[in-house]
């Protein structure tokens, strides 16, 4: 897979695994920093089938995106459309029109050649939830794609298995249909658990014993493969040990190497941003969130553009970065409970206040389990009389 753009422009997809990780609220954010750093952006929405970024801009619905264009309805350079925000452009999806979130290979190649030929200094990607083919395909126009996770188990683990589809992904891109390691790959598949549990450096010897040519190029474009990965919704320190546990996994089993762009503390402030339909970094520019995404937004503009095939080794570059981003999670819940301790020592919230809010917590808890407790009592009561619940 050898892709050619415009090499002064960095495509940054971004992408989860699963929902609910604030994968568009930072495409969102972070778009609007780099505006805001003086880099012309253009904002996507890939999300195609659930299409509501520009709710998180504060853009009213909009008449035309990419399911118009799509359709034929719109030429693509009107749907490109500017935004409250400085240097900042916008495209919408469309969550209306059926069949959007599986296209045609001839609407996928239009659509990467439009993107291909613009004139930004980034182009921000925000994809669906998922690994559908076209989700895959979106992300790898980039060697530097954005994985955005969460410390919960369920989050980690499928933004771990995105990024093992996105390594099945571009083996078939690499080993084309006739050569002899897609004729291997494609026997492994007859045994899809098997071929799910083999470790890709194992799978990736086996496929140089038979087809060392393009295995040579499937490794060159391993090596300059560095997606980069965002962990979100932290409440603790201890919680980014999450992101280390995602790179070892993904060095051991996938022959991969992340690279970590930073934490982001959860914040509740980031709904009433979005119910007031403002980005948070324009809400509150000084919470948390909005500090996270603005290093999350200067890491990426003192990055070099990278592209498939262009030889590119950052593994050292790699290593430092979660060490950064470890000393930004004791940095950022330092700043946490200073703001607590300051509240405390301003007088808006005094010691006996917050004692007691810490008491009224536990106390709504025990008497949510004591209500658990009954309903569970009561369906069991049910059952055994025989009735419908």
């Amino acid at each position: 897979m050898v892709l050619v753009y415009n090499r002064c422009m960095q495509i940054i997809p971004v992408a989860s695994g699963k929902g609910g990780v604030g994968k568009s609220l930072l495409s969102a954010n972070l778009a609007i920093a780099l505006g805001q750093a003086g880099k012309k952006v253009l904002l996507v929405d890939l999300d195609l089938g659930a299409s509501n970024l520009h709710l998180v801009i504060g853009q009213t619905s909009p008449k035309t995106g990419i399911g118009t264009y799509l359709t034929g309805q719109t030429p693509f350079e009107q749907i490109i459309s500017p935004t409250d925000y400085e240097n900042v452009y916008f495209i919408a999806g469309d969550s209306e029109i059926p069949g959007l979130t599986s296209l045609r290979a001839s609407k996928k190649n239009d659509l990467v050649k439009n993107f291909q030929a613009l004139d930004f200094d980034y182009l921000v990607l925000d994809l669906g939830a998922g690994t559908h083919l076209t989700i895959l395909d979106m992300f790898l126009l980039s060697p530097q794609g954005i994985i955005v996770t969460a410390p919960t188990v369920t989050a980690t683990l499928n933004g771990y298995l995105f990024l093992k589809s996105i390594v099945f992904r571009m083996m078939y891109n690499t080993f084309r249909r006739g050569t002899p390691a897609h004729d291997y790959l494609e026997n492994l598949k007859k045994d899809s658990a098997s071929l799910q549990r083999l470790y890709i450096p194992k799978l990736v010897e086996a496929l140089e014993s038979v087809d060392p040519e393009n295995t040579a190029l499937f490794k060159s474009r391993m090596q300059e493969f560095r997606p980069r990965l965002v962990l979100n919704m932290i409440e603790d320190p201890k919680d980014a040990d999450r992101a280390n546990k995602i790179r070892r996994s993904c060095q051991q089993f996938l022959g991969l190497n992340l690279e970590h762009l930073g934490v982001i503390y959860r914040d509740t402030l980031q709904d009433k941003a979005l119910a007031s339909r403002l980005p948070i970094i324009i809400y509150k520019p000084q919470s948390l969130v909005a500090q996270g995404i603005y290093r999350v937004a200067d890491k990426i503009i003192h990055s070099e553009t990278l592209a498939f095939d262009s030889g590119y080794d950052i593994t050292q570059a790699s290593e430092t970065s979660f060490q950064i981003a470890a000393e930004e999670a004791g940095e950022d819940y330092y700043q946490k409970m200073s703001y607590v301790e300051e509240l405390i020592g301003s007088g808006t919230l005094t010691t006996g206040e917050l004692a007691e809010a810490i008491k009224q917590q536990q106390f709504e808890i025990t008497q949510l389990k004591k209500e658990n407790i009954l309903l569970k009592k009561k369906l069991v009561d049910a059952a055994r009389k025989g009735y419908k619940v």
